[in-house]
């Protein structure tokens, strides 16, 4: 492990260390991002509160999973951020909040634009205004997406054959930065969009502690990827049970990847160092050294399962960006932090706990045994 890397990984240990008798609220709890999360901090003896409504797929076998190894250091509420009776008495016991309920799909969000806002937008201020109205005012970190730049229509970028790379120099090397100016496109960018400034805004105005990440493609354990929504996970589910991929424009189109384990350090040293980044918010993703195009990942794929996943081709999808890669620099300045699982160890270890889940008493459907070879 490098220096850099010890570093965070002490610094994120001794928080855990330094938990409090509250538990830290978890909103979408459940969900894949939440469950990672929650476990770290129950494994580390941090009672836990989550708070989700349970209707993304796959979520109740989280919750079974969380309860079943942490006991009753997880604990359990369902409802919605869009109830503020609901999410005040919550926030008011606790230590810290994480912010994760969401509608996650920009698909949803052009089929019913008024529940996305409803969820996004609304849901994020009640979270926010029950802070304000607690006692205890505890520290915020919510999850935003690089959705809020748009498309990067003024971003140039060259075709080398398998993706595209920028023609700026500076940002093929070290990717979008938050100086990028913000241009919200589809009704998912506009309601998360809103979320993420009001969330800046209400440390601005209201003195409360809160930070947010933009946050690039998160991918690993305990995800249950769609079409729309953890699109790695997807691909990996389908290959492993020899379905097609559909590809939306030409495959090209390049991402960064955050394996969830280094996100997780992120949000513990996002905590951490609440005071000193507050008000503030940070691209995070994995950067260059982990960008990948789909077309690269159906080939990595290839590599791990022994062949190629079938694929097809559609039209490009509204908002759909040709390059977004996470310049991660400026939450590295502030609290030390960098991504340390590679695209192929990271890809690997998804695979394999899809494996696992699907011989498991709570069985993942639609994965079979045939690529284990």
């Amino acid at each position: 492990m490098s220096g850099g890397g010890l570093l965070q990984y002490t610094a994120a240990i001794d928080l855990l260390r330094a938990r409090e008798p509250n538990p830290v609220l978890i909103t979408g709890g459940a969900g894949f991002i939440g469950t990672n999360l929650a476990d770290r901090l129950a494994s580390a003896g941090q009672p836990v509160l989550l708070f989700d409504n349970l209707i993304r797929a796959g979520v109740e076998k989280n919750l079974l999973w969380l309860t079943g190894k942490h006991g009753n250091l997880i604990e359990f509420r369902r409802g919605d951020t869009r109830d503020i009776a609901s999410v005040k008495p919550l926030v008011q016991r606790a230590s810290a909040v994480f912010h994760f309920a969401a509608q996650v799909a920009v698909t949803d969000s052009l089929t019913d634009p008024t529940k996305d806002f409803e969820v996004n937008a609304r849901g994020t201020l009640n979270v926010l205004e029950a802070i304000r109205t607690s006692s205890n005012q505890p520290p915020l970190v919510f999850t935003s997406t690089n959705k809020v730049y748009g498309d990067l229509p003024h971003v140039d970028v060259r075709d080398t054959g398998r993706r595209y790379e920028p023609v700026d120099a500076a940002l093929a090397a070290n990717g979008v930065s938050e100086a990028m100016p913000l241009r919200f496109h589809s009704p998912y960018g506009c309601s998360k969009g809103t979320a993420d400034q009001y969330v800046l805004d209400y440390a601005r105005c209201y003195g409360l502690r809160t930070a947010v990440f933009r946050m690039s493609c998160i991918y690993g354990p305990h995800q249950f990827g769609t079409e729309d929504q953890g699109w790695v996970a997807h691909f990996l589910i389908r290959a492993l049970s020899d379905e097609s991929i559909t590809l939306y424009g030409d495959g090209k189109q390049v991402r960064d990847l955050l394996f969830v384990e280094d996100l997780v350090d992120a949000f513990l040293l996002a905590r951490k160092h609440i005071d000193s980044i507050s008000a503030q918010a940070f691209n995070i993703g994995g950067g260059p050294r982990n960008s990948i195009s789909l077309i690269e990942l159906l080939e990595l794929l290839r590599d791990i399962n022994g062949e190629r996943p079938s694929v097809r081709f559609d039209g490009w999808r509204t908002g759909d960006q040709r390059y977004y890669v996470s310049d991660t620099g400026k939450f590295r300045d502030a609290t030390g932090w960098s991504p340390r699982v590679g695209v192929h160890a990271g890809v690997t270890c998804l695979r394999e706990w899809l494996l696992a889940a699907s011989e498991s008493p709570v069985r993942l459907p639609a994965v079979s045994r045939r690529a284990s070879r």
